[in-house]
Formats: C-alpha cells, structure tokens, sequence
C-alpha cells in the first residue's frame, strides 16, 4: 500500500499540472482573427476608395445616430467589385438608430462600398478575416 507521503506527492503533481494554462495572448494556429481595412462616417451618400481583401472574408461594422428628422433615418450599404462595379452583397439596409455587423464572403479582389443615407449620421468600419499561422483562407 502506497504511503502518505506519496499520494500526497502524486496529488501535488496532479494539482500542478492542472493549474498550466496558455498565455492569454497564444493565439492557436487557425484562428480567425479580423485587421482593420477603412473606416468611414458621415451623413448623406458616398462612395468609398477602393479596398483589397486578399482573404474573400471582410465584416462590416456599422453604426447610426442623431437622427436628424421626423421618422427614422435610413441607412444602407452594399458592397461592391472595384473590378467590374457590380454589386456583391447588401451588407446593411437599416432605419433609424443602431449598429450591427454584417459579414460578406466572396472572391479575393478590390471591393468598394456605396453608401446611402438620410436623415440620420452613420459611421462603418472594414476589416478582413486573417487566420493565425499566416494563412489568409479561413
């Protein structure tokens, strides 16, 4: 019959070998993680300079407020192809006050966006998917 002393040791090392973790800052390979593109705000309608996803994965952050008249303000983005001008995706079509994420998946290219809005000020954020481990596929 073992000791004391050694299943104390043994439940020692058990208690220390549990309490590892990885550092908070590991990333693991295959991770998806998101760098900033371009960020855009304003109130009314543009149409923004051209972008390069190399990845074909971008999220669009978006956000709208101080509506400015009577009735909600409206709000919309579509993401284009830079190549061709034809539209890829609605990204976002909103009325009145909020933000959300909207993802677009497509091919590697330039994109831009077209903005549309009125009545209400609006701000948005590009940023494309990167995988840990340098990879840019998802």
């Amino acid at each position: 019959m073992p000791s004391r002393r050694c299943i104390l040791a043994i439940a020692a090392a058990w208690v220390t070998l549990g309490c590892r973790s990885q550092p908070s800052d590991a990333v693991k390979p295959g991770t998806v993680g998101w760098r900033p593109i371009g960020s855009w705000s304003g109130h009314g309608n543009i149409q923004t300079e051209s972008f390069n996803i190399e990845s074909g994965q971008l999220r669009v952050k978006w956000e709208t407020k101080n509506q400015t008249s009577p009735g909600p303000g409206k709000f919309r983005a579509v993401v284009h192809s830079a190549v061709s001008g034809r539209p890829i995706a609605l990204a976002v079509e909103h009325e009145g006050i909020g933000k959300d994420t909207a993802y677009v998946s497509d091919e590697p290219r330039l994109y831009y966006l077209e903005i549309e809005s009125s009545g209400i000020d609006w701000s948005v954020k590009v940023e494309e998917a990167v995988v840990a481990g340098g990879s840019t596929q998802p």
